[in-house]
């Protein structure tokens, strides 16, 4: 099942993993170090041109009863609201400008153009998920309550409907990540703090109703003013840009926490964590997907989701430099740097929450070598001595290698067992 034993799945030493800590803390001085004019601008200029984009979609809408412009406008308004989710508030709030000092772009007082509270995502997210990462049981990410995306949850009936659920999920995020700081199962079943859930309640009905007046009464009826545009012109078009940005906001997010090679671990897993075994699980937790210049931007440069979680606080247009010697540190140690085409990453999350809505018994993989559940037991066929340095090649035999050498056993093993069944087919036809 899942990971329980960080340092023997990566096929680590204690000294290794110190290493990788260093060379990892190195990396984070050197960006630190180089934090100037250009990172502040940057910030600054994206949104300026958020805003610029905003008004122009916001503008082409009060013509919007002709239907060329409120497509202009809708998905003007709706790449937008992308930016300033993505590239601006995910990454101002998790702390990337906070050394610039500025009150506006600060972590504690940006407020997102989303239906959830700043407040409460800056705890579910930068707290329990950037801390627990993918460990079973603290990190509701891990499915967010609703979908089985490891065979370590048990199979229920209700899971059956995996893939009808994370439509609805990627239609309304916005609305699943609001209501996720709330806990409502824990509500539900009593097992809260009445009186503090009581106040996240309050905070979130004030901050969902906030957004619900702006988009849907406050500016339509703004753009209603127009000869050129209806209330419900404006109403539709707001509501389709809020499903592209979370259409998008989902995919992105997904690609870099459920495709294959992205690791769950166990609660025992965390015990007495070093931070070198913190950055090795940041590592094998999380995905990266291949990437342009606008797709870098588009995504928030959460296309580097493994270097985003080993920095979560260092600015996003460093991200891809970082990921230069990432890399390089994954080769050296012979760890897998997990990435792919954006659709081949997003099929491939579809896949397992297709798969995983079926029970254990119908699925072919085992639950400890499995795509989307692997573990340190997939690796037993291989014994201790396998890790160390290749005696014909001279390098590193590590997870990347192990992995390697236990799938190709399973193929070939495969391959047999085929080929078995094919003789005893062809001798079974000839006998008839």
């Amino acid at each position: 099942m899942a990971i329980t034993d960080v340092p023997e799945f990566a096929h680590l030493t204690d000294a290794d993993i110190e290493s990788l800590a260093v060379e990892l803390d190195a990396i984070r001085q050197d960006i630190e170090d180089s934090r100037g004019e250009r990172d502040s601008r940057y910030i600054r200029r994206t949104i300026a041109a958020q805003r610029a984009l905003e008004v122009a979609g916001r503008l082409m809408l009060t013509a919007s009863s002709k239907r060329s412009a409120w497509w202009a406008g809708t998905a003007t308004l709706g790449v937008a609201k992308i930016i300033e989710n993505m590239e601006i508030g995910h990454n101002v709030m998790h702390g990337q400008w906070d050394w610039m000092n500025d009150p506006e772009i600060h972590s504690t007082s940006w407020e997102w153009d989303m239906s959830g509270a700043s407040k409460h995502w800056r705890f579910t997210h930068n707290f329990m998920h950037h801390k627990y990462t993918n460990i079973l049981g603290m990190d509701d990410d891990v499915g967010y309550g609703l979908l089985r995306v490891t065979r370590d949850q048990r199979w229920k009936p209700f899971n059956l409907g995996n893939l009808f659920y994370n439509t609805v999920l990627a239609a309304g995020f916005e609305w699943g990540v609001g209501l996720q700081h709330l806990e409502l199962g824990k509500i539900f079943k009593g097992r809260d703090d009445r009186e503090a859930s009581l106040v996240r309640v309050r905070e979130f009905a004030t901050k969902a109703g906030t957004q619900v007046v702006k988009d849907y009464i406050a500016y339509p009826a703004l753009t209603s003013l127009s000869p050129k545009a209806t209330f419900k012109s404006t109403m539709r078009a707001n509501a389709v840009a809020n499903v592209i940005r979370n259409v998008w906001s989902n995919a992105v997010i997904f690609c870099g926490h459920f495709p294959d090679g992205a690791e769950k671990f166990t609660k025992t897993d965390m015990v007495g964590e070093s931070k070198g075994q913190w950055y090795l699980r940041q590592m094998l937790g999380s995905a990266n997907f291949e990437n342009g210049p606008a797709l870098r931007f588009m995504s928030g440069n959460l296309c580097y989701q493994i270097e985003h979680h080993l920095y979560p606080d260092l600015p996003s247009n460093r991200l891809h430099e970082i990921s230069i010697r990432v890399k390089e540190i994954c080769d050296k140690y012979d760890l897998p740097y997990t990435t792919g085409s954006f659709a081949v990453q997003y099929g491939k999350t579809w896949r397992t929450i297709a798969k995983l809505s079926l029970p254990n018994k119908y699925l072919r993989d085992t639950a400890d070598d499995a795509p989307e559940t692997r573990s340190e037991r997939m690796f037993a066929e291989l014994g201790p001595e396998f890790a160390g340095v290749d005696d014909t090649s001279g390098r590193r035999r590590g997870l990347k290698t192990a992995i390697a050498t236990v799938r190709s056993w399973r193929n070939s093993g495969r391959a047999a067992k085929a080929r078995n069944d094919i003789r005893n087919i062809e001798q079974e036809l000839r006998s008839a």
